[in-house]
């Protein structure tokens, strides 16, 4: 069996940046064991598995370790590959079929805008554990669908955090987004996770999706620039809308190929 495969940095419009995804396309049916198998190889904080012969096309996506929900990232660049390469399943707007529900990418000239429910994190009693992960007491601590929200004073705070990466597989969370008021921009965040694989994700879609809300609050405003603090770094543009977060970024392909599974 042959499988097209392309690979996507997402939330960037430089090459070498951004946050990497593979996006497989399926023409048929493909086990879940493969599906992680191909992950695996990969070694990519995620792979989009496409399934353009579904109506709606479905999406499902799997880090080296798991399956995982919901990513944004890897979204983006699932829908980037289909507008790009497979204009009529496109147009101007794909509705995927996932495990989060419908979701929806429309396409503005050359910037993606996802639209994703939104996660209202909700404050949390700050477990002794996280102070002893982070070296650092936050100001407060959240609890949103899948992930930890710890909050600092600034952008100089999220620069510096070196977690512990071994205490933090110990909480009962998919990871840990740190997050702060920027310097240029609204926010800055960083995200770890380490127990599906990824010790730190450079740009987390399905993150904002929590870190909007937040910010949309403190702010009073709901339009908000953010930046992802990682090695590779990200730019995304967010809104909240009622129970929805919109999504907006840049993307750029760095290659397309086949892979043969035997």
């Amino acid at each position: 069996m042959e499988l097209k495969m392309y690979q996507v940095d997402a939330f960037t419009d430089k090459l070498f940046s951004g946050n990497p995804a593979a996006v497989v396309i399926l023409e048929s049916p493909l086990k879940d064991d493969v599906m992680q198998s191909i992950a695996a190889e990969n070694n990519l904080s995620e792979t989009a598995f496409v399934s353009i012969h579904e109506s709606p096309v479905s999406i499902r996506w799997f880090t080296p370790s798991i399956e995982v929900d919901l990513c944004g990232h890897a979204t983006l660049a699932s829908a980037r590959i289909l507008f790009d390469y497979y204009p009529s399943l496109a147009g101007d707007e794909i509705n995927f079929d996932s495990k989060s529900g419908t979701l929806k990418v429309t396409k503005f000239n050359e910037r993606l805008c996802l639209n994703f429910p939104a996660d209202q994190p909700v404050v949390t009693e700050l477990d002794p554990l996280f102070i002893e992960i982070l070296a650092i007491k936050p100001l407060r601590l959240l609890r949103g669908k899948d992930d930890y929200l710890a909050i600092f004073d600034n952008q100089i705070q999220i620069e510096d955090i070196q977690p512990k990466l071994s205490l933090l597989k110990k909480i009962n969370a998919r990871g840990l987004v740190v997050s702060a008021p920027g310097n240029e921009v609204d926010f800055v965040s960083r995200c770890f996770y380490p127990e599906a694989g990824i010790e730190e994700d450079p740009v987390t879609g399905s993150a904002h999706t929590m870190l909007t809300p937040y910010w949309a609050k403190q702010f009073d405003k709901e339009d908000l620039e953010a930046h992802q603090l990682s090695k590779r770094g990200g730019k995304l543009n967010c809104r909240l809308a009622s129970d929805r977060v919109f999504i907006s970024g840049d993307s750029i392909i760095y290659f397309e190929g086949t892979i043969s599974i035997v």
